[in-house]
């Protein structure tokens, strides 16, 4: 609301030309009638007037500042509701950047489609902002677990992806309707002028915007979790926006209205309570639907869901079923590990690395454990630096019985050396070199930074004379070039790389057969495929068998190859 000045006029200078004097009115003999007014400016019966001012609890100032408080809390809470849906899509549906610009586009549209439709709440604007406020707790603060019950139980990515789009617009709807309501409550404790109320109310949501930025991935996330720290952030909401109606401006609503004001509180309220006393048992539920299995281990970590089912010691799925279900280990919902078949990767990725030149220091890239156990079974190895950003992984592989037994406890030997930190961003800032690198990264995670040229550039610096690069190389025949675009990538960094694979997963244990994974050992120059001699022979490799992969892929080599992947590329 523009406020225009009161004051003297300002005074003409001395060339202006003065108007003609205007001649007053006549003066109305009729005595004007007294106009009836309730408390803070009401009409009668305490009725707000619009445009009037409402006469709140405190004196204006304290007022004025407990709104900008109540600003600065939402903006906080809103923050956390749309990284929450930002890290939840990340999670549920893969490809992170496509759900952060869906998530980030979308709310930002809908924000200003509930500032539009704030303006036909402005009249009783303290009752309107505690109803935003209680559906804006409900819808954020349950958000997360909806969510992801819908995803474990409908098994249906694009409904996923609706339900996904369909809470960021409601949410994002109820995130815009804030600003102006809370604009039209500063102007109505005491009118000034529209900038300054502007600007101290944006500063407000902006700060608040940051505590909450930076109170969900340092705080909440790793303290409570997705679900809980949604709900948690759902009561402060709730809270706000009942402190500013119910005590602050208790004057704008009619003892009716405010006894529903307060009864609407303790439900929500009392909703959430509800789902965080039953989030466990439905988490529960919802990961039995989802893997299948007896559920031995399950966390959420700031970077991703760790979920551990099956084992040797497991009960079986179904009564009829002798065996028990393979140890398996999710990461965000994808099956990382399968117990049965897990040792085919491992060896392929580590033991033709090792075969061959010095193997005295080796780092591991990438920390559940089993590449390390294959690194251990080489006698020449010396040291063993583990980089992995995630605690979580390398305690669970010494926490649980069955997923240390699978490592075969390897974090235990004494000759490993385990380091928490960005792989990435600790080749960049490690001065060491090895004899050997083994990269058991996903190269499809983040975005594909760890198949890229610059990953590879990194990792390539590390190396000592003499030294090798194992990777994963993805499948031969993807649409961007998978295989052949990492083989790119280790060439624009100066290694020459052989590629081949191992064998297939069985299709017992595992779900179902699939094509074999494909592998990059690469050099400063080229390398040959084989297997140490002092060390244990592999259960799943050949030299020979290693020797005709190479040539099978080689034969299938497109020429020139792809373009290899960058951090700024497609």
């Amino acid at each position: 609301m523009i406020n225009h000045p009161v004051g003297r006029p300002a005074q003409p200078g001395p060339d202006a030309t003065s108007p003609p004097t205007p001649t007053p009115p006549a003066a109305d003999p009729r005595p004007a009638a007294p106009r009836a007014t309730g408390p803070g400016g009401a009409g009668p019966g305490g009725a707000v007037r619009a445009g009037g001012a409402i006469r709140p609890a405190l004196a204006p100032r304290p007022a004025r500042v407990l709104v900008l408080l109540a600003a600065f809390v939402c903006a906080a809470c809103g923050l956390v509701y749309e990284l929450e849906l930002v890290a939840l899509g990340g999670y549920l549906l893969g490809d992170s950047v496509t759900q952060t610009s869906v998530v980030l586009s979308v709310m930002v549209f809908a924000m200003g489609v509930g500032s539009l439709l704030a303006k036909g709440l402005t009249r009783r604007p303290a009752t309107s902002f505690a109803l935003v406020e209680y559906a804006l707790s409900l819808v954020g603060g349950l958000s997360a677990l909806a969510l992801y019950c819908g995803w474990a139980w409908l098994h249906q990515p694009r409904a996923t992806l609706v339900a996904l789009i369909a809470t960021t617009v409601l949410i994002g709807l109820l995130i815009g309707a804030e600003i102006p309501l809370l604009m039209t409550l500063i102007q109505r404790i005491r009118q000034e002028h529209a900038g300054r109320a502007v600007a101290d109310l944006f500063a407000a949501d902006y700060v608040g915007a940051l505590i909450g930025g930076l109170a969900f991935p340092f705080v909440l996330l790793p303290a409570l979790g997705q679900v809980a720290g949604a709900l948690l952030t759902g009561a402060v909401n709730a809270v706000a926006g009942a402190a500013v109606v119910l005590w602050l401006f208790r004057a704008e609503p009619a003892p009716r209205t405010r006894l529903l004001l307060w009864t609407g509180c303790g439900l929500v309220l009392a909703l959430l309570a509800l789902a965080a006393a039953c989030t466990g048992a439905i988490e529960r539920a919802a990961r039995h639907a989802l893997y299948g299995g007896p559920i031995r281990f399950a966390a959420q970590s700031r970077y991703q869901e760790i979920v551990l089912t099956g084992g040797a010691d497991a009960p079986p799925r179904v009564p009829a079923q002798r065996a028990a279900p393979p140890l398996e280990l999710f990461l965000d919902g994808r099956l990382a590990v399968c117990g049965p078949d897990e040792y085919r990767d491992h060896e392929a990725l580590v033991r033709p690395a090792l075969a061959a030149g010095p193997s005295g220091r080796v780092l591991v890239l990438g920390g559940d454990g089993l590449a390390l156990r294959e690194v251990l079974r080489h006698p020449a190895v010396r040291s063993v630096l583990v980089v992995e950003r995630d605690a979580e992984l390398p305690a669970l592989a010494r926490r649980d019985a069955a997923f240390a037994a699978l490592t075969e406890h390897s974090f235990d030997d004494p000759r490993v050396r385990l380091v928490q930190a960005e792989p990435m961003g600790w080749l960049r800032g490690s001065a060491e070199r090895f004899d050997v690198i083994v990269s058991d990264l996903d190269g499809e995670a983040a975005g594909g930074k760890y198949r890229s040229l610059e990953f590879f550039g990194l990792a390539a610096g590390r190396l000592a004379p003499g030294g090798r690069l194992a990777v994963r190389g993805g499948a031969p025949d993807a649409p961007a070039g998978g295989l052949w675009a990492a083989e790119s990538g280790l060439a624009a960094a100066g290694l020459s790389a052989v590629a081949y694979q191992a064998g297939a997963p069985s299709a017992e244990d595992c779900g179902g057969s699939g094509p074999a994974a494909a592998f990059l050992l690469a050099a400063r120059t080229a390398p040959a495929l084989g297997l140490a001699p002092d060390a244990p022979a592999p259960r799943s490799l050949t030299v020979p068998a290693l020797r005709a992969a190479e040539a099978r892929l080689a034969a299938g080599r497109p020429s020139p190859l792809p373009p290899p992947h960058t951090l700024l590329g497609p």
